[in-house]
């Protein structure tokens, strides 16, 4: 196992051996790519210079590593620190010499001459020019070429490595694995016994540290206390660190700080405990769950004169959370802010995420206070994670009063307002969102690429196709390119808003900027063909999406698929849909239940309905309301009284839901009154913070069931408040050529609703004398299924179209110019202005009458006795009077 990644953030000593590589300038060169936290160690030990004493410095300031997830945590601050204060070494830091020879040696075949290389700049170059090249070669790996040049320079007398050299080799050669430490030994040997001080030795013990092996850097160690070589605090670290990492088995703890102990005593001022030492221990009893000694370790780093810093505090925090006495760290930040040593922010932070982490909100309000009490001034990040903390447990208001707090505290950057998108997009807030994002433009606070795509997110969710294309335009505007995230959000908003065009057009868009569809995209525009069942247009696309995309349709490929199907009356073909799914190895969750249900329930085959809501409570806690509503429409269509009543007691004894049971009470006609009726709003606000796509399914299942049950007074309130949301932006549409109702979207019983509401104001704007309009038009299907002849005996088209003539008597029929929507033409409609004039100003109420009737009694015959007496059968207008329909509007 490999001690030391690049990522570790441990003590530098481990790579003292890196220590000899002193910079040099390339002149000619473009930088090279950054080689991260190794490239900036490079960096850090390159201003130690050639000599030994400054390399000692260097190494005692570096300090030692950490182990396992919490030990390599130990010297982050200080990675960070140096890879902040230095350059990366790399290309466009090197001579023209030095980038010249590591070109000749690059290219050098294995038996190549090295002195052939070196005859035209022998004289111009110097160690530090060999350190260089060592650089680039250990940023390769290349340990061949290293010991290749090493060995040359140990048979020259004009570039005889010293230590330092020595040191870089052991460390090139350490970084490769066990099976080299005996090269690292032969070249240590190499190097005069006079001429070895805690540099090199130090490079040797971090050659075996790096490689998990801690019992033989402790031998080097004494070994080299009994050469007289004094160690220094970086020899210590390195060793500590390696003990500290081990784990098969571990180091006892007092092992660690028998260490400890050696460097406290040993009168050197080079050997003091450094923050990297405190850090080791602090890691290594956070693994082992020690709070007690990370609190002795915390005290005597004070009395050191040592500051804790962002690495020592999470530590500590570890520690204690691991013992589970969080509440501890609390007092001993207290204790030290008494003292005069406040903790950095940074450290109340710590503990407020570990707080989060159990979901302990009060406690980690209570550090929020605490850390203002104590007065150290809370940062965005500090309110952050309260603020995410509030938004993954709902409490939306506390988010919204801690975010008033926050900016009288503090200003709220970016990374605040992505943490309020995202917490509000998530709990269905999605105008909150949007206001939001114009609050964070009019305060200065500049969007990043997430911020767009967490608003677009949301305005997806939520059908704010203006606001989508408002955040859109501003992305363009700043010179944003938008990617498939966002254009999905738009996707996703104008096909709730069933502009199917529109939709396309911006799926279009998206290849022509270079920001490709994702299968995230594919499926939101299937979503919206999905919604109005527009199946082949669904189709289509999955089929552009496998044989363009490559993309294989997944699980919420395979919802939209059924959904469209269900819409669209293809009912055998949603159901082999689903058994592709399962044989995709898909596994159906309660979305794809419910699809599957809802064709069996269109079909009206109760068994079928039945195995299948018993296989949906098999799978869930708690059935959805729309599964629910699903069969007791299905129960009421076919005078299953019976069944209907069991199952909506069920509802209504529901104690996992309160939301059920207020449904099931709305049905039963118990929630009529202004006070219960505050209720039943309630519940279908709730609803629609789940976004357009469940709101939909939801209102259209709700209003399915309260047509059957004979309660139309009740659904057009419903009706009321799904059009207050949001949802159905189409219903409703007015020019002075067409009054129009769109009810494409809606299933068969919302779409009588739907006809119902809209008669009745046909009927005040027709007694009102306003002006007619050409035609009135119900729009019952769109896309490719508007020009097939098969459209009329489809169920919405058919219900709708015998609902709409049995009330006005044949006032509406077909187009033969479109076959999804029913019109009524302008000399219809004044003959109905007609009739009601001639009423004598009977009291009527609109064309239907909107109450809500008794339940039935069990055993009662309402729609399966009409069904035998129709035969099934729908009365269509006859074609001549059609044909002279047709005139009449084609002469307009």
């Amino acid at each position: 196992m490999a001690l030391v990644s690049t990522a570790t953030v441990a003590s530098s000593s481990y790579h003292c051996d890196l220590l000899l590589f002193p910079t040099a300038r390339r002149s000619w060169r473009g930088p090279r790519r950054s080689r991260g936290a190794a490239g900036a160690r490079l960096a850090v030990l390159e201003r130690a210079g050639a000599g030994t004493s400054s390399g000692l410095a260097v190494l005692e300031r570096a300090g030692a590593g950490a182990g396992l997830a919490a030990l390599e945590r130990a010297g982050a601050a200080a990675a960070a620190a140096r890879r902040e204060e230095v350059v990366p070494a790399g290309n466009g830091r090197n001579s023209y010499e030095v980038e010249s020879l590591i070109d000749r040696l690059s290219n050098l075949p294995p038996r190549g001459s090295i002195a052939r290389c070196l005859e035209t700049a022998r004289h111009r170059l110097t160690l530090q020019d060999f350190a260089a090249v060592y650089r680039e070669f250990s940023r390769r790996g290349d340990w061949q070429r290293s010991l290749r040049l090493f060995k040359y320079m140990q048979r020259q007398s004009w570039c005889l490595p010293d230590e330092h050299i020595h040191a870089i080799v052991i460390g090139v050669l350490g970084r490769q694995g066990p099976a080299l430490l005996e090269k690292c030994l032969e070249v240590f040997h190499d190097l005069p016994a006079e001429s070895r001080t805690a540099l090199s030795y130090t490079s040797l013990i971090a050659a075996y540290a790096r490689n998990a092996l801690h019992e033989e850097a402790r031998a080097l160690l004494d070994q080299m206390k009994t050469a007289g070589v004094a160690p220094t605090a970086a020899t210590y670290n390195t060793v500590l660190a390696a003990c500290a990492r081990a784990t098969d088995p571990p180091v006892p703890f007092d092992m660690l700080l028998g260490l400890f102990a050696e460097m406290r005593h040993d009168v050197s001022p080079s050997v003091r405990p450094d923050l990297t030492t405190y850090n080791t221990l602090l890691a290594a009893a956070a693994v082992r769950s020690l709070a007690d000694q990370s609190e002795m370790l915390l005290r005597t780093m004070l009395e050191a004169g040592v500051s804790p810093d962002t690495v020592s505090y999470r530590h500590i925090v570890d520690a204690f959370a691991s013992a589970g006495n969080l509440s501890r760290v609390a007092e001993l930040f207290s204790e030290m802010a008494s003292t005069g040593h406040t903790p950095e922010a940074s450290a109340y932070l710590g503990l407020m995420e570990a707080h989060t982490r159990v979901g302990a909100t009060a406690e980690a309000v209570a550090v929020l206070r605490q850390m203002q009490a104590d007065g150290c001034a809370p940062t965005a990040a500090t309110y952050r994670v309260l603020l995410d903390l509030y938004g993954r447990q709902g409490r939306f208001d506390g988010v919204r009063e801690l975010f008033r707090e926050m900016r009288t505290a503090v200003p709220p950057d970016t990374d605040t307002y992505n943490v309020l998108f995202r917490v509000f997009g998530d709990g269905g807030f999605f105008k909150e969102v949007v206001e939001l994002f114009h609050d964070m433009l009019q305060t200065g606070v500049e969007p990043d690429m997430i911020t767009c795509e967490n608003v677009m997110a949301a305005c997806g969710r939520g059908g704010l196709h203006e606001d989508a294309r408002e955040v859109l335009e501003y992305m363009t505007r700043e010179g944003m390119v938008p990617t498939a995230d966002a254009y999905t959000g738009l996707v996703e908003a104008l096909g709730h808003a069933a502009m199917y065009e529109e939709a396309y057009v911006a799926f279009n868009m998206m290849t022509e900027i270079g920001s490709l569809p994702t299968i995230e995209t594919y499926n939101a525009l299937a979503n919206a063909y999905a919604k109005g069942g527009l199946f082949q247009e669904a189709e289509a696309i999955f089929s552009r999406m496998t044989n363009n995309a490559g993309f294989q349709k997944n699980k919420d490929s395979f919802d939209a698929l059924i959904e469209a199907y269900c819409q669209g009356a293809q009912l055998d073909d949603a159901v082999k849909a689903y058994m592709e799914m399962r044989k995709s190895r898909f596994n159906p969750d309660e979305r794809s239940l419910e699809g599957v249900l809802n064709a069996y329930c269109i079909a009206g085959v109760i068994d079928e309905s039945k195995e299948q809501f018993e296989e949906l409570q098999s799978s869930v806690t708690v059935p959805s309301i729309i599964a629910y509503c699903m069969m007791l429409s299905l129960y009421a269509r076919n005078d299953r009284w019976t069944d209907a009543y069991d199952l909506l007691e069920e509802m209504k004894t529901n104690r996992a839901s309160s939301t059920h049971q207020v449904i099931a009470s709305l049905i039963k006609g118990e929630y009529d009154d202004s006070s219960n009726w505050q209720m039943v709003e309630y519940a279908l606000e709730n609803s629609s913070l789940e976004g357009c796509d469940y709101s939909l399914r939801f209102f259209n299942a709700l209003l399915d069931v309260l047509w059957w049950f004979g309660q139309k007074a009740r659904a057009a309130r419903v009706l009321d408040q799904a059009v207050k949301f949001g949802l159905f932006p189409e219903l409703y549409r007015d020019t002075k050529l067409v009054w129009s109702l769109d009810v494409h979207r809606m299933s068969v019983g919302g779409a009588l609703v739907a006809v119902s509401v809209w008669l009745n104001k046909l009927y005040d704007r027709l007694k009102g004398d306003e002006d007619l309009p050409q035609l009135a038009s119900v729009v019952v299907l769109r896309g490719e299924m508007e020009k097939s002849t098969i459209t009329r005996g489809l169920p919405t088209a058919k219900v709708v179209y015998s609902f709409l003539n049995d009330t006005l008597s044949a006032s509406f029929h077909f187009p033969k110019w479109n076959k999804g929507r029913i019109i009524c033409l302008k000399s219809q409609l004044k003959k109905l202005q007609s009739a009601i004039d001639s009423s004598d100003g009977s009291a009527t109420a609109g064309f239907v009458r909107m109450t809500n009737s008794h339940l039935p009694s069990p055993g009662s015959k309402i729609y399966t006795r009409e069904a035998q007496d129709d035969n099934g059968t729908v009365h269509l207008p006859d074609e001549s009077l059609v044909e002279e329909k047709e005139s009449e509007l084609l002469a307009l």
